[in-house]
């Protein structure tokens, strides 16, 4: 697969969302530090998390929801949203990261791996496991906090969707790890995580929650509009982010080779290698979620996802949901401008190798 290029405005965006996260990290740390030594380091993990990589993909869509609501993107309300998403999603990585007992995360050790083995290097009393997951548990609710400070200002309708969208993703989170341990493939349940675990509060909140901060008089208008383009693109998104997470390299993503098979994920990849899987290959898929996997056996099970024709099939469903909200897009009653940014986008976030 050859990756579509980054669009150039991505780069623009997300350097006004991190001098905004940079402005606010710096306050916060710099607040609690004085107040109390020991809290510098759990107040600086978010913005090692927040400030260390990321794709800013919920900023720009929020962005481009605003513009095309007619929306001045200059306006500092906007950074203000794009920080508030990237809090959220840190909220959510810190979380995820616990309940999915990940090492690595952007290529760098996880916070409750790195309290651990500082909770266990300095000989402390109680678990180190314990301690370390408790630590990043906090740390993600307190970039929860923040990330409704930054939207103080924003009006009535604005905060609908805001806290809709933070039910969804936890909503899609329960249903993840419900999945994962009844090892559930069948594709139904794996298309409703993939949408609301990641697609939904990635794309298409964003984009609503952009426009009805520019046009809340428009909302009955917009939205809809703006569903027919982020709900198929936002589930192409994560069935891209599900390629990876079997296939990925590590050297690009930062995450173990295999990561998905080696947690057992609920994908529709795997439900679709499932569906088809010989008696055979069906005895290969069942290693994942049932056993810890070697790297022998990641790639046993990345062949049989191969063979049965599951990746081939999925591809083309992420090509067939991109052109359906490209198509969607260009009908939209919104200004030209962000039309052109939102079709690049779609092209970037479906074929993006990282």
């Amino acid at each position: 697969m050859t990756s579509a290029p980054v669009p150039a405005s991505l780069a623009e965006i997300a350097g006004r969302v991190e001098a905004r996260l940079a402005e606010v990290l710096a306050v916060e740390e710099a607040r609690w530090s004085t107040f109390d030594p020991d809290l510098a380091e759990p107040v600086g993990e978010i913005g090692r998390l927040v400030l260390g990589g990321g794709k800013r993909l919920r900023p720009a869509f929020c962005h481009w929801g605003y513009a095309a609501a007619g929306g001045n993107p200059a306006d500092p309300i906007v950074a203000d949203a794009g920080a508030a998403f990237e809090l959220m999603h840190a909220f959510a990585l810190f979380h995820d990261d616990v309940m999915d007992d990940a090492a690595s995360r952007r290529g760098q050790p996880t916070t409750h791996t790195l309290f651990a083995e500082r909770h266990h290097q300095a000989g402390w009393s109680g678990e180190a496991r314990r301690f370390g997951d408790g630590v990043a548990i906090l740390v993600g609710d307190l970039a929860f906090v923040l990330a409704d400070q930054l939207l103080a200002g924003a009006n009535r309708e604005a905060w609908a969707i805001w806290n809709e969208l933070r039910i969804e993703l936890n909503i899609g989170q329960v249903l993840d790890i419900v999945g994962s341990v009844r090892n559930d493939r069948t594709r139904a349940k794996a298309e409703r995580i993939c949408r609301y675990k990641s697609g939904k509060y990635t794309i298409e909140r964003p984009l609503h929650l952009g426009a009805v901060l520019a046009a809340p008089d428009r909302a009955a208008e917009l939205l809809p509009a703006l569903s027919a383009y982020g709900l198929p693109l936002g589930d192409a998104f994560q069935m891209r982010d599900d390629v990876m997470g079997a296939f990925g390299d590590p050297a690009v993503t930062g995450k173990p080779v295999g990561g998905d098979l080696r947690e057992g994920k609920p994908t529709p990849l795997m439900a679709r290698a499932v569906e088809a899987a010989s008696p055979a290959q069906a005895e290969v898929l069942a290693l994942v979620g049932r056993a810890v996997l070697t790297d022998t056996d990641v790639a046993r099970v990345q062949q049989v996802i191969i063979d049965t024709g599951a990746l081939a099939d999925l591809e083309a469903t992420i090509d067939r949901l991109t052109a359906e909200a490209v198509w969607a897009i260009e009908q939209a009653p919104i200004t030209a401008g962000a039309r052109a940014e939102l079709v690049a986008l779609a092209a970037y976030v479906s074929r993006r190798l990282v």
